[in-house]
């Protein structure tokens, strides 16, 4: 028997490069083989090959080159070289489903394996128990393989099992020591040339940063190990895997499925790793489930069970059986089986040490209280709300989730608003992490269920006051604080400069009527590059914003009459607030006012257009029926002064304007009460400058702004060439009026994307997001301008939410498209008011008021809608 021997060195130095350069290992690997090398050498060539195919390629392939590398290295008698070839088989085996098969080929290898080798075997079956999911036995064979690779200095390696090391703790929730691992393993990888390790060490601390719950590290991270991956041309399925569980904390569940779905095809395209396939169904069931669509979850998940099963991984099959039974759930199903279902799946979760165990334990609860059986449900829930006090911050909601049942289920009303105020006070904490508008709003969506729960106890309890409150507590927190401006990165400003390039070259060839496919995909590729780049931002806030207060909010109103839209169980609640006191009134579905609303819209539509007179009977009945769903006993309440409306995000494109109990009142929007009131706070700069913005491509030309213009006098006015984003931008920060006619596009696919058409493209709302400080008030003369996108619990995307927290007072809007040439007279008469000192609601109503009274002019001012309070 004979080990390795002499001149082999420089063919073993084959097997580091696969994870520092994949591409040259797999073609000098090719190259030895056709030089018809010794079975030593020829088995090296073959491992080479079949890590390169195990990892990257087709998973068939690998197999057949690793027997084969196997078979010639008993020939060459070498103990330590089977030794090694057996651990990589035994790898690969258990990624294509072959668990038993693996583990036999793993004792193999450890048996005829000695010292440094044995180590290397031993560190590769930790590995495989990582995959299985039994971590104790994956922690222990670190445990032995460690010594002996740093006794020998064997810094690769050893920078891989103390990763391993460090995965395995995130599984278990040991997030402090998985952190002190990957930081010891960064310091090897720095000493070396392994840049496949280097990016799966920048990927595994994107996991411990979002363990540690820093979700903009965590993508950030994620990013730059994708982009490590994209320079080496491999695959990257584990960091799908990963990114999918940050963007569903994140609240972004379609992003999410999407990826997962997307991996999980290409993935069988190349005949890849049967493991990875199941993990990435388990990924895409998570995603589905959080997105609402529980049928996909249910298909998703039932698929990756057997997967699981038949491989052998009880920990992640585990995990996949909890999201098969949560989606069962969201679709309607209880019985006593799926109780003790999910009590089995929480036990199980909890002996492995997952996280996951208090929403198994949440899970099964909710049945049992469904199912009406209390003492079953008390049980469960109590184990589910020990999470409560520790942990990161889903652990800790989904903790206040369970405990405020167990209140509720007590029949203690003090109890489940203490429950549910301390579950948003922690995701108000979390929130305030992240600085990217985007996923604060989205993140809302975790305190859903909380929000609801404290209103429907408000309601039970026949306190319209405190029904106000907690309406307002989980209602539009986006705008709370402002978001973090964006740094000035270089990377960042490219992406938006090139982004408005492509843009505005696409609309030029669409108006050409030419094809545009591949500047389409440029301009879809950099899009995710700047929502990337963004997201990356940290939260700078050092609390959650202003807490909103209905004691303050009655004390400033004075003679204004605030109506905030409350929903509770789909029935809208009136909350009437004025004259010191908030009173309630029953509305009616909320179903039914957003199709009757989507009605409206489609009138509008017509009306914008010549010849569609026929329409505005039908959008006036319309309106009358959204009256008696929406304001119902309190429109003969309303007093004689102004009104303002907080609708919930649902009802967001409603013509508040059309509604006759409104028409002729100083009417203002606002998307929350809270915020209406940091609107009136708001205090003008001290310049009061004007702004005046003439975009490209309008049918009436903007003719309102030379007039303007004159009548200003001193306005900066911006058209033609000078009407660049750049440019625009510098004029607007921190100017007192703003008035911009321009093109309006908005997004519902990608509500930051919405844009205002300038001479060099498109100024989207992330553009907005870098002023220091937005006008104080804006005028969007254009189509659209309003439109929202309504995301999170009860949040809303889009051009004037982005300006709102920015220092912007009021605006004025567009929820339709509108006749171009009928926003002249409006805009002019609205300006005029303006002059007279009047606020954007009073100069609005008396613009509406002097306008013709054919359909197009009456649809116009309809249209148009004043935001905040100035």
């Amino acid at each position: 028997m004979r080990d390795v021997t002499a001149g082999s060195e420089p063919v073993l130095e084959l097997l580091p490069m696969v994870f520092a350069d994949p591409g040259e290992a797999r073609a000098r690997a090719e190259h030895l083989l056709r030089t018809g090398p010794s079975p030593l050498h020829g088995s090296v060539a073959h491992q080479v090959l079949g890590i390169w195919q195990r990892d990257f390629g087709d998973l068939r392939i690998a197999l057949r080159h690793l027997r084969r590398a196997r078979d010639l290295a008993a020939r060459a008698e070498s103990a330590d070289r089977e030794a090694d070839v057996l651990a990589t088989l035994g790898v690969a085996l258990v990624h294509a489903g072959r668990t038993r098969q693996g583990l036999a080929s793993f004792e193999r290898g450890v048996a005829r394996g000695s010292g440094h080798t044995r180590a290397r075997v031993l560190y590769r079956r930790a590995y495989v128990w990582w995959v299985l999911g039994r971590h104790r036995e994956a922690l222990e064979d670190v445990r032995r393989a460690l010594p002996v690779l740093r006794q020998v200095a064997d810094d690769i390696w050893t920078a891989r099992a103390l990763t391993l090391r460090a995965t395995v703790h995130l599984a278990l929730g040991a997030v402090d020591r998985a952190v002190a691992d990957f930081t010891a393993a960064e310091r090897l990888w720095d000493t070396t040339g392994q840049e496949h390790d280097k990016a799966d060490a920048v990927e595994s601390r994107g996991l411990a940063a979002f363990r540690s719950g820093d979700i903009p590290a965590a993508l950030r991270l994620l990013d730059e190990a994708e982009e490590r991956y994209a320079k080496l041309d491999t695959p990257t399925y584990n960091l799908s895997i990963r990114r999918c569980e940050v963007l569903m904390a994140a609240g972004l569940a379609p992003e999410a499925l999407a990826e997962a779905d997307a991996a999980s095809t290409l993935l069988d395209r190349i005949g890849g790793q049967s493991t990875r396939k199941a993990e990435l169904l388990l990924a895409a069931s998570w995603a589905a489930r959080a997105a609402g669509d529980a049928h996909t979850a249910i298909a998703r998940a039932a698929v990756a069970v057997r997967l699981f099963a038949a491989q052998r991984r009880t920990w992640w099959e585990t995990h996949a059986r909890l999201v098969l039974i949560e989606a069962r759930t969201a679709t309607g199903r209880r019985s006593g089986r799926m109780v003790a279902d999910a009590a089995a799946v929480a036990e199980r979760l909890a002996s492995f040490g997952s996280p996951a165990a208090p929403e198994a334990s949440l899970l099964a609860g909710r049945i049992a209280l469904a199912l009406g059986w209390t003492a079953d449900a008390e049980r469960h829930l109590a184990v589910a709300a020990r999470s409560r006090h520790c942990g990161p911050a889903p652990a800790r909601v989904t903790g206040w989730a369970a405990q405020a049942l167990r209140a509720q289920a007590a029949g203690s009303r003090r109890g489940v608003l203490e429950a549910c105020r301390r579950g948003l006070d922690v995701l108000d904490d979390h929130r305030m992490t992240l600085g990217a508008s985007e996923l604060r709003a989205h993140t809302s969506t975790h305190g859903a269920e909380l929000a609801a729960l404290a209103q429907e106890v408000s309601l039970a309890q026949g306190s319209p006051r405190r029904l106000l409150g907690w309406s307002e507590r989980w209602r539009a927190t986006v705008l709370s604080a402002p978001p973090t401006r964006p740094p000035d990165d270089p990377a960042l400003l490219s992406g938006l400069t090139a982004y408005r390039e492509i843009a505005a070259r696409a609309e030029a060839a669409r108006m050409d009527g030419r094809p545009v496919p591949a500047l389409e995909r440029e301009r879809r590729r950099l899009e995710r590059e700047i929502r990337s780049r963004t997201r990356h931002m940290g939260g700078a806030a050092a609390d959650a914003g202003d807490r909103f207060d209905v004691g303050r909010l009655l004390d400033r109103l004075g003679d204004v009459r605030l109506v905030e839209l409350a929903v509770v169980d789909g029935r809208v609640h009136v909350l009437l607030c004025g004259q010191g006191k908030v009173r309630r009134f029953a509305g009616g579905s909320l179903a039914e006012a957003v199709a009757e609303a989507e009605h409206v819209q489609a009138g509008l539509r017509r009306l914008a257009h010549p010849g569609a007179e026929a329409r505005l009977p039908v959008v006036e009945a319309a309106g009358r029926r959204l009256q008696e769903l929406l304001l119902a006993g309190a429109a003969s309440r309303l007093g004689s002064g102004p009104v303002v409306i907080v609708p919930p995000g649902a009802l967001h494109r409603v013509p508040w304007a059309l509604l006759p109990a409104l028409r002729e009142r100083v009417l203002s929007v606002s998307p929350s009460a809270g915020s209406w009131l940091r609107a009136r706070e708001t205090v003008p700069p001290p310049d009061g400058r004007a702004v005046l913005v003439r975009g490209p491509g309008l049918a009436s030309g903007g003719a309102e702004v030379p007039e303007l213009a004159h009548r200003y006098g001193t306005a900066t006015v911006l058209e033609g060439d000078d009407a660049q984003v750049p440019r625009v931008l510098a004029e607007l920060d921190g100017a007192g009026l703003a008035h911009l006619a321009a093109h309006g596009t908005f997004r519902a696919d990608s509500p930051l994307f919405s844009a205002l058409r300038m001479a060099d493209g498109p100024l989207i709302v992330h553009d907005f997001e870098r002023l220091a400080r937005s006008p104080h008030r804006i005028i969007l003369s254009s189509c659209d301008t309003a439109r929202l996108a309504s995301v999170g619990a009860d949040e809303l995307l889009g051009l004037v939410t982005a300006l709102l927290p920015l220092g912007t007072a009021g605006v004025v809007a567009s929820s339709a498209p509108v006749n171009d040439a009928a926003v002249v007279p409006l805009m002019l008469a609205l300006h005029k008011g303006l002059g007279a000192g009047l606020s954007l609601a009073e100069a609005l109503r008396d613009a509406r008021a002097v306008l013709p009274g054919d359909p197009a002019h009456q649809a116009t001012g309809w249209a148009f809608a004043a935001f905040g309070a100035a």
